[in-house]
């Protein structure tokens, strides 16, 4: 959203130091500055996936930073799909530099690419819409968010019919509000490009315990993140729902959501359902930014972090 974070500049120097840092660094690639599309100037840019993109990697990363100067270490992270690039940065898989390399060059190839697709969640489980989106050579399955959340992407007549043959059935589906197809065979003329300029990055082994989700598992030792992984990451599934799994049988129950909304947090709960959970934002639309954070970081104090 339009002005996102832009309340913690003042009282936070971390946060403001982190999107100042990002948008340095984007600004040969970018057409304009970046801070200039999430505070305002240009925000009518920031529907454009090249821009939305990167401005959603500055501010979860910003918001890391100031996690992280405020004393709160991660025994685990995890991201959903972009968001994936920030959990790796936190985890020292690539720095922030190389990060913000790879998601522009991501939205800018995107953004390339026809707009003829959509994208829908489907209140259904994973093997009925699977069955369904079978049905329709375009349509694949981009997110398996939950036990009853699954997202279809593709060309948008493709998507459509799918949709409605769901309906058919009893299982209803909300359209989502993107440009593209993502996670969908619609990504694939981009895809060689993206690893070309992915193999130039250097790649570390994890110094967190970082959940793919590609896999939906933890990274173990033997798991390259390299060119080839995040190839496969902007093409395959997000696997939302075995990641939150693989967290829930580490014994994680304090869940901090990094994000502009918390969104992820609803997502989660349906599928953790353990009573001794605990479901943290870090921002919420419409509630004042600066309160949000104090709120969080005072629940987090009085259950031990």
């Amino acid at each position: 959203y339009t002005g996102r974070g832009r309340a913690l500049s003042d009282p936070q120097p971390a946060f403001r130091q982190a999107p100042e840092e990002c948008d340095w660094i984007l600004r040969p690639v970018l057409e304009h500055p970046l801070l200039s599309v999430i505070y305002g100037e240009h925000a009518s840019k920031l529907g454009e996936t090249a821009y939305t993109q990167p401005a959603l990697f500055a501010l979860e990363y910003s918001l890391a930073q100031v996690w992280r100067s405020w004393g709160v270490k991660p025994a685990a992270v995890m991201g959903h799909s972009v968001g994936e690039y920030v959990a790796a940065c936190v985890a020292g898989v690539i720095d922030v530099a190389d990060a913000l390399t790879l998601i522009a060059a991501r939205g800018r190839l995107m953004q390339a690419l026809p707009r003829d697709g959509a994208m829908a969640a489907v209140f259904g489980d994973l093997s009925r819409v699977s069955r369904a989106a079978a049905s329709e050579r375009s349509v694949s399955i981009a997110a398996a968010n939950g036990p009853s959340n699954t997202v279809v992407s593709g060309l948008r007549a493709s998507v459509e019919a799918v949709v409605a043959r769901l309906k058919r059935e009893g299982i209803e589906s909300q359209q989502l509000s993107v440009s593209h197809a993502f996670h969908s065979a619609l990504m694939d003329p981009m895809l060689d490009e993206f690893e070309q300029i992915a193999s130039r990055v250097t790649y570390r082994a994890p110094r967190l315990a970082l959940v793919s989700n590609l896999t939906g598992q933890f990274a173990d030792p033997d798991m390259r993140l390299d060119a080839a992984y995040w190839r496969k990451h902007a093409r395959e599934a997000v696997q939302f729902q075995s990641s939150m799994n693989a967290l829930r049988t580490k014994g994680i129950r304090l869940f901090l959501e990094i994000g502009p909304s918390p969104i992820l947090l609803g997502m989660g709960r349906q599928i953790v359902a353990d009573e001794d959970a605990v479901w943290l934002p870090s921002l919420r639309r419409g509630s004042d930014e600066w309160s949000e954070m104090q709120r969080t970081l005072a629940a987090l104090y009085t259950r031990g972090v």
